[in-house]
């Protein structure tokens, strides 16, 4: 059975449009949209957006379109797009239809023009700090702009001029007249448009020097592309009385319904863009992509795989209330999904010598092993046996504490798939450090259980002569504090930055059929966690990203 439920999630928002299909609203119509500003790459919070709008659209037989919002190109490029475009496609889902803000700028700005003409919107000349000042606070009332009582043709003069680029940046902007005195501040006299020079906009060219804002481009690009539910997080809620007023102050058939939903705050990271872009842009992480990232293509990099990112959004579910999610609910998904359909291979981290005396030096054995334990319609695989073996140095010890079940002095142990091998001698350095065990193996034991001792502990183990070296990273949780940029005692989220949040092993062994490998193929290498190979291996050497542990570590490390 599939690690995605069959069943339809149940939540507030589809209980919205299932009252709205039974009342005949929008005449049975179901239209979402995901529109993602492109200044950065999408997130694993945006995932949660991305599943819940085109999951509606498919499970209602209806539309979801992907809009850029691309109203700020001083932020924005190509780049942007074509990256979240690829993380939709790649979490599975495709576009009724691909639309920019952009493409309705001409509209845009002839709604500006029927707002003057209503007397509904002006041209201030007040700075950005001044409008700041009169807007007043959450406990006083603001007061009128002194160009609010402009007269119609003054501020259509002065809109058209601003389009024609006449005016310096900032020097004016249009803004709704609605009421200075609201208790809702989102509605005291916002902002519709602001002056933007020396900028090529990636869809637009330099054929605008003003651009609308957020809040004024997005109810009419949902209107003009006859959305029917705008889906958007919990902080737009307070701007939805401001969404509502510019449809009600412009001639348009349509006027979707805005609903909010709770973001999604992941523990032990953070997922403001602009945090994001700090700790690209000063060099705290390698790139967007960089494993230890919470966006998709981090996600992606370092092995999760669509269907765990689906089903932990399905998991986490939809409501209005603010909650902090558990990163173990993250890791739990992408566990339950790999270890349905991972393959499993041998790997040794840290590597400790052994060499079998009593196995002849020129013989190789080619051994078989399951793909995996619960599917054999995934095969089996060959590995060689030799004399010489590596196998990890923590399943042996000299002195060994209470309950050990590996490989101790003159103990037996299990290599897995093989044979029972006993320690006989113990061979260390100058320093005192061992390098090389040498034992002996039990012929009659491939697979079978000696006769008259029983053998406990099985170990991991791969050929010395056959292994393939590789480089091996370890991934961690990114901050040390569940909420990091939660901002109380002033700590910034940056002092919160785990040192060990990546650990480069570069002595690894592998097994030999890990060599075809390819990039983002993922594993189990049996007994240490799931691991894909990554996209930018280096020359002659692969690397393999951990993805997650076979087990949650992360409980027992708080609690030591």
């Amino acid at each position: 059975m599939s690690l995605e439920e069959t069943a339809k999630p149940s939540n507030f928002i589809r209980h919205i449009i299932d009252a709205d299909l039974a009342a005949g609203k929008n005449k049975g119509k179901v239209a979402t949209r995901f529109p993602p500003e492109p200044n950065g790459y999408l997130h694993i919070g945006h995932a949660k957006s991305i599943v819940l709008n085109f999951g509606i659209a498919q499970d209602y037989s209806g539309t979801c379109n992907l809009r850029f919002d691309d109203t700020n190109p001083h932020k924005e490029n190509i780049d942007f797009v074509n990256a979240i475009q690829k993380d939709v496609q790649w979490l599975g889902y495709k576009w009724s239809n691909l639309y920019y803000a952009s493409d309705y700028f001409e509209q845009l700005y002839t709604f500006g023009v029927e707002l003057i003409e209503k007397g509904k919107a002006y041209v201030c000349d007040l700075n950005a700090d001044q409008i700041r000042e009169y807007r007043g606070t959450l406990t006083e009332p603001g007061k009128n702009s002194p160009f609010r009582d402009r007269s119609i043709a003054e501020n259509l003069d002065l809109f058209a001029r601003m389009r024609a680029g006449e005016f310096r940046d900032g020097e004016r902007v249009l803004r709704a007249k609605i009421d200075m005195a609201s208790s809702n501040i989102n509605l005291r006299d916002p902002t519709l448009y602001r002056i933007r020079h020396g900028v090529i906009h990636h869809q637009t060219g330099e054929a605008w020097c003003i651009y609308p804002m957020y809040d004024y481009a997005h109810p009419v690009s949902d209107a003009i592309e006859g959305i029917t539910h705008s889906i958007c997080t919990l902080e737009f809620e307070d701007h939805r009385p401001f969404y509502d007023w510019v449809l009600d102050n412009i001639t348009i058939d349509c006027h979707p319904q805005q609903i909010e939903f709770s973001r999604l705050n992941l523990q032990y990271t953070v997922v403001s863009k602009r945090k994001l872009t700090e700790l690209v842009d000063q060099g705290h992480v390698a790139g967007w992509d960089d494993p230890r990232m919470p966006t998709l293509a981090g996600l992606r990099r370092r092995g999760y795989t669509p269907e765990a990112i689906r089903v932990f959004c399905e998991r986490i579910g939809v409501t209005k209330s603010d909650n902090s999610v558990e990163m173990g609910m993250l890791e739990s998904a992408i566990r339950d999904d790999l270890n349905a359909r991972a393959p499993r291979r041998m790997a040794v981290l840290h590597p400790l010598k052994v060499v079998i005396t009593n196995y002849p030096e020129a013989k190789v054995e080619q051994l078989e092993a399951a793909n995996h334990p619960q599917d054999e319609s995934m095969g089996k695989r060959t590995m060689a046996f030799c004399r010489e073996l590596y196998i990890e140095r923590a399943d042996f010890e000299e002195v060994p504490p209470k309950k050990f079940k590996r490989l101790i002095p003159g103990g037996e142990v299990r290599l897995r798939n093989s044979y029972v091998i006993r320690c006989d001698e113990i061979i260390k350095n100058n320093q005192g450090e061992i390098i090389e065990l040498r034992c002996s193996y039990d012929t009659k034991t491939l697979n079978v259980n000696p006769e008259g001792r029983k053998v406990q502990g099985v170990i991991h183990w791969v050929s010395a002569r056959h292994a393939m070296a590789a480089e091996v990273r370890l991934y961690d949780r990114l901050f040390t504090h569940a909420t990091p940029d939660d901002g109380k005692d002033g700590v910034d989220y940056k002092q919160r930055l785990n040192p060990d949040s990546l650990r480069v092993l570069s002595n690894c062994f592998v097994e030999s059929s890990l060599a075809t490998a390819q990039p983002g193929e993922r594993f189990q290498f049996e007994r240490e966690g799931y691991f894909c190979r990554d996209i930018n291996d280096s020359a002659g050497k692969p690397v393999f990203n951990m993805t997650v542990g076979l087990k949650d570590s992360w409980v027992k490390e708080q609690q030591k």
